[in-house]
Order: structure tokens, then sequence, then C-alpha cells
């Protein structure tokens, strides 16, 4: 008797087993009985062994495919990952499946409804419907193979139908030949040197698996490099996946896609419906599209000959999912790459300090773009020392008076500031009480035009309360200020002019941002209030001026990727001013005027800044010169997590030597939330393979323990968030 290992969307780090008795194999989804329901599950193995008593296994109730769902690199990366990231198979294989086939909906198209003749129909004498030409008419079409389906109204065919006469069949649609009449339209713009060079290089890698990390400032062109690999891979009538740190982010860059290539370009991300995702999969898996652009899950899309990788903005951190599975999208795509034996792109102005380590170590090929493309030149940078001035929500007077200088000569301004809202926190002037989220135990954020208290941390909103819940006041005070007070206060100061804000609040329907920024680039003067959102890839010609309101948190951090989080942000948002021929300027305005890394951001840029830090890091021991993985546990009482972690450090410590090294139990970096204390145990090796071997054998102890039922617990491998 043969038994099939199924793995099911479950947080358990084991398989199921069941009988099979009829013709199967790996990757097909199968229904079985799973305790008192049935569930959707994928077989990942089948053999003559199991652990349980066979006689009391329960049989498979139905195989829902006829060949494995994935093809075979993509269930190779999943297999590598489940593993590498130490988090359930059958959770992990799910996730990277669209909802409809989730929920067992066959993986083939929705065929295509046809009328057609039954024998009855093919037989009768058109004499007999002599009383109703119209119904002859239309069995006179179907004979002829002339049908036109909507010169007959729907009731002469429910007839015919009734009759027996016609019936509906369901045909797939014909396959998409796009390679037979793919074209490119020429560039309008003229590459330099060093793109061409870029361009040459990834080329001549001849196909074959190799990682080039493109680091071009901002303005220098990479998507135009990016256009032009993808065109040679076309060519040759294979398909390109490109990743893009969330899509509503880059409408340009799409743009600039449909407009070059004459080939099915397809758009993955959260804003489309399950069906929509569903049959971008199966187009993919076809070979009926030739690109897809998606976010981090698009990594997971089948292709039927994939020939390249782009990862665009690299270092974001949005590659990085935070919840459940916690992958990095751009590392899983450099294995994904590895397995398909092609070349992936890592693009970015400011590359991660992993990816410039690599690169120096020679494991990836760095190409530099040095050059703003066209006639654009680098912006001037210069830093305003605001202690001691009056402010209006956050802005200074000097920077005011240059607002106002760059508008009147009928330019654009952005002016970035990273906390949405209209005040960080409301309290009480009688009494100092501050309106706190109680699942969180973190200030509400008070949004204006909402008229709501809204926690950022769980999303919970509360009305504002009347009066102090303390002290009965009624004098509650909004402190400090958000993108939404900013607004307001620049409606104020400048009541002509047209200002945008562009931030979560007011992105939420799904064409607000392509909106938004066709109004920006119709041009003239206008007013850019937004968060980090602003600073990716965007192109806006006619900003010269970028202002960055409020840095100083940002520069105290007990995170050591906090800085290198900050040059990333400063160097994006600086890279938005003077985009074209226009000259551009950057003011960043700090209490802290002397910090060093904003001395050496200013006057030696952002390369400077990575060989510093890295430096730092190889002297501390911290990643990428070492390998970290952060156990987390959460729980309502605020006793269980921290016994459970305990635990975990024993016997880590009785099990280990001192080469690993440990901190924690400790209670996280945001210790509530949503009504759970959250606390942590952090990991730190100096040989990640040798950090693999011992989680491996922490998860055969885990799961036999009492404490892991007791609490929430997950395990992050690479954390980028302490």
């Amino acid at each position: 008797m043969l038994i099939a290992h199924v793995a099911l969307p479950v947080p358990l780090y084991q398989l199921f087993d069941y009988t099979l008795t009829t013709q199967a194999e790996i990757g097909m989804r199968v229904k079985v009985p799973f305790g008192k329901r049935e569930m959707i599950g994928i077989i990942v193995k089948i053999d003559q062994q199991t652990t349980f008593d066979i006689e009391n296994l329960k049989p498979i109730i139905e195989i829902i495919d006829t060949k494995n769902l994935f093809p075979q690199p993509v269930w190779q990366l999943l297999n590598w990952a489940t593993s590498y990231y130490h988090f359930p198979i059958g959770e992990v294989i799910f996730h990277a499946m669209p909802i409809l086939l989730r929920q067992g909906r066959p993986a083939i198209k929705d065929g295509i409804k046809h009328w057609q003749l039954t024998p009855k129909g093919q037989q009768i004498d058109l004499n007999l419907l002599s009383r109703t030409p119209k119904q002859k008419l239309l069995i006179s079409s179907l004979r002829n193979n002339c049908l036109n389906e909507s010169e007959f109204n729907s009731n002469i065919y429910q007839e015919l139908q009734k009759k027996q006469l016609i019936e509906i069949v369901y045909r797939q649609p014909d396959k998409i030949c796009w390679h037979t009449n793919y074209s490119t339209n020429k560039a309008t713009i003229q590459l330099n040197h060093e793109q061409l060079n870029a361009i040459t290089t990834i080329n001549k890698q001849n196909k074959q698996f190799g990682v080039f990390l493109l680091d071009g400032i901002t303005g220098s062109g990479k998507t135009e490099v990016y256009l032009n690999i993808i065109s040679d891979v076309l060519a040759q009538g294979k398909q390109a996946l490109v990743l893009v740190p969330e899509i509503g982010l880059t409408p340009q860059t799409i743009k600039r896609f449909k407009q070059r290539f004459n080939a099915p370009i397809d758009i993955l991300h959260s804003n489309l419906t399950d069906k929509e995702r569903f049959e971008v999969w199966l187009r993919s898996k076809a070979g009926d599209n030739a690109i897809v652009v998606g976010t981090r899950s698009a990594l997971f899309t089948p292709f039927q000959d994939l020939g390249i990788i782009i990862i665009d903005e690299e270092h974001d951190s949005s590659y990085k999912q935070q919840e459940g599975w916690r992958y990095n999208a751009r590392d899983l795509a450099i294995i994904r790459a590895k397995i398909e034996n092609i070349p992936i792109v890592l693009g970015s102005a400011t590359p991660s300090l992993e990816t410039i380590n690599n690169a120096q170590s020679h494991k990836y090929q760095q190409i530099k773009l040095t050059q703003r493309a066209g006639n654009a030149r680098l912006a001037k940078q210069s830093i305003l020392d605001i202690r001691g001035m009056v402010l209006a929500s956050g802005l200074s007077q000097p920077l005011i008076a240059q607002i106002k200088e760059h508008l009147d000569n009928n330019n654009q301004v952005m002016l970035f500031l990273n906390r949405r809202g209209f005040a960080p926190l409301i309290i009480c002037h009688d009494c100092g009480w501050i309106a706190e989220c109680p699942r969180c135990d973190r200030p509400y954020t008070f949004h204006k035009k909402q008229n709501r208290l809204i926690c950022h941390y769980c999303d919970t909103p509360r009305d504002i309360p009347q009066q102090c819940p303390k002290c009965g006041s009624t004098q509650l005070l909004p402190i400090g200020f958000g993108t939404e007070q900013l607004e307001k206060q620049l409606n104020i100061l400048f009541p002509n002019i047209k200002i945008t804000r562009i931030d979560r609040d007011t992105i939420t329907k799904k064409e607000a941002l392509n909106t938004y920024l066709h109004d920006i680039q119709e041009g003239g003067a206008h007013i850019l209030v937004g968060t980090q959102i602003l600073a990716k890839g965007h192109h806006f010609p006619d900003v010269t001026l970028v202002g960055i309101v409020d840095v100083d948190g940002a520069l105290f951090s007990s995170d050591f990727r906090a800085t290198e989080r900050f040059a990333q942000i400063y160097t994006q948002v600086s890279g938005r001013a003077g985009r074209e021929a226009k000259a551009g300027e950057v003011i960043l305005q700090t209490y802290h005027p002397e910090h060093p890394l904003l001395n050496i951001l200013l006057t030696q840029g952002y390369q400077a800044f990575a060989k510093q830090t890295l430096q730092e890091r190889k002297q501390t021991l911290l990643p990428p010169f070492s390998y970290q993985v952060l156990i987390r546990a959460a729980d309502r009482n605020n006793q269980q997590a921290p016994k459970f972690l305990q635990r975990i450090h024993d016997w880590l410590k009785a099990n280990y030597d001192q080469n690993l090294w440990q901190l924690g139990p400790m209670p996280a970096s945001q210790p509530k939330k949503a009504g759970y204390n959250r606390w942590q145990l952090l990991l730190q090796h100096s040989n990640r393979q040798l950090l693999q071997q011992i989680l491996d054998n922490l998860l055969m102890n885990i799961t036999q323990w009492n404490e892991a039922s007791k609490v929430r617990w997950n395990i992050d491998v690479d954390p980028i968030d302490n």
C-alpha cells in the first residue's frame, strides 16, 4: 500500500499520512480528512513508510490535480526555503499559491462558452422549424459555422436548448504565442557609456546564473538599463520577472514598460482580486505573458521559460515579510535564479550593506552608474540648524522662505516627513494624561480629518474623549506634528498653491496615487507632502527643492540598522530634486547639525557612509559579518512567553559552546501589541551553516515541550527589525 505524506496549511512542523489507492504524484493537491473537517493539502512525498498504525490511516478523499502544480524550480525553491527559514512546510507551500488554488479551484483557465448542435440538432429537418424562423436560422448558422451569437436573443437559445437541439460547451482559449509577433518600440533616450557598459556586461552572462549589483545614483537611468536587458531576453522568447517594493508606487515604471514592449505584461499586487491573481498565475505558467511586475510574493509565480529576474530598489525593507513566514524575497530571488540558472540584477542607488559586502567579496558583480541621465545635475545639499527657531508645524522660517522662492519660479517643492496623521499624541494640558491604546501601550495618533484617534501599531481606532478620564479637564491638546498637520499649515502659508499629500491615509483607493502623480506631472507651482512613499522610484522633473522636515528621531535608535535605513531614505529623497535640466537643492532641518552621520552623507555621500559603517560592523561582529536569528514569543499574561524563551536559552547554553551568542530573553522593542506581551531572544553566530544546524536540533526539541503550546512563537531568520 502506498502512503502519501501530505502538507497541510497548519502551523505544525510535520506532514500527515494518508493511504493512496489511485495514481498520484508529488506536488498534486488532494482533499483529505483532518479531524472533523476536510482540508486541501499537497502531496510532498509518496512511499510505503509510515510511523503510524497503517490500519488507522485514512484514505485520500479526492485528488484535485492531474499533474504537479508547481514547475520543478519553484518546488525546489519552496523546499529550500522551508529548511532555511525553519517554517512549517504546509504554510510555506500554501503561501506561494493564489487563494483560489488553496480553496481547490482547478488549475486551468476558465473555458470560453460556446453553443453547439446536439446529435438531434445535427439531424433535424429544418422544415420542421418553419414556424419559428429565428430558431431555424440559428440552427442553420451553427451547421454552416457562421453563427454570430449576438444576433439572437437569449430566449431563442433557451427554446432550442429545451428541445435538446443545441447545448453549451466550454472550450479552452487558444494559446497566446506573443513571441511570434514580439517587437520593441525604440527608446527615445540616448544611453551614456556607463549604461551601455551595464547592458553589455549583463547580456554577456550568456543566460547563466550570475548576480549583478546595478549600483546607480538616483536619476542615473537604471530603469532604461532594465528595459534594454529585458528586450534581449524577450527576443529569445523567454519571460522576465521584475520585483518592486510596492506596486502602487511605481506607475511610471509600469507605463514605461508598456510603452516599450509590444508584448503582454502582467502586474501582481495586493489590490488585485483573487480571480485576477489566479489568472496571472495561469498565464505565467503557460507562457502567455512576457513580463510579470510584482511585489515580493510575485517571486513564487511559475513561469514556462523564465530568462531573468530584476529586483528594483533591492535595499527596501518591503522585500522582507514581517508576519507569518518571515522570508526575504530578495534573498530567495537569488536562490531561484541559481536554481533556474539565469542572471539576476539587483538595482539600487543605496544598496544594502549585505549586498555591498557580497559585491566586495566578489560573490556579486558590481556595475556602477555614477552619472545622472541626460542633463540632470546632482542637487546642492545643506543642513539647517533649527535650534532656538520658532517652528510652524515643523517648518522653520528659512525653509518657508526657500519654498516661496522656488514656487515663485513656477517650480515644485517636496517636503518629506515620515510620520502620518495630524499629531503623534493627545495630552491633557492639566494633568499630563496621554491617550494610549490599551492593546499596545502606545500613544494614539490624532487624525483630524477623520476626527479619530488611531493606533499605528494595531490600527485600532477610537473616538476622541470629550474630557480627560483622569482629571476631567477638557483641555486635551495635540502634541507634535505629522503630514496631515503639515499639509494644513502649508495651505495657510500658500493658499493659492496646489498641495498634494501622499501617505497611507490618502492613497487607500486603487487609482488615487495615479491621479496624484498625473497632477504633479502636469508641472507648475505645486507642493508635495509625504512619507517615505515619496522616496521610492518616482520621477518628478519639476521638483527643484526637497525639504526634509524632521530626521532627528532616526539618528538616535537602539536598532543598529537605523542609521543604514536613514542614510537610504535620505539619499533616495534627496535624489528627487533636480531630475532634469533644472538645478535642485535639498535642505535638511535638524537639532543636531554636527551629527557625524549627517555630515558624512552630505560631504561624501552614501558610498562613504556604507564603507565606514561596514568597517564598524566588522569590528563589532554585526551582520553581514555574523548571522542572526530572532525567536519571538507572545502571551496575554506576560508570564509564559519569558519562561518559554528562558527554557530555549538554557537548553542552548547547555548544548552549544560560547560561539553561539545569546541576548535575552528580553521585552521586544515594542513590548505590547494588540493585547499580546511580546518577548524575544536573539541568537548570533559567525557560521551560518552551524547556526542552521543548531536551529534544526532546537526545533526537534521545542515541538516536544508543553510550554510551546502556551504561547505564540516564531523564528525569524536574518531579521531586519529587532
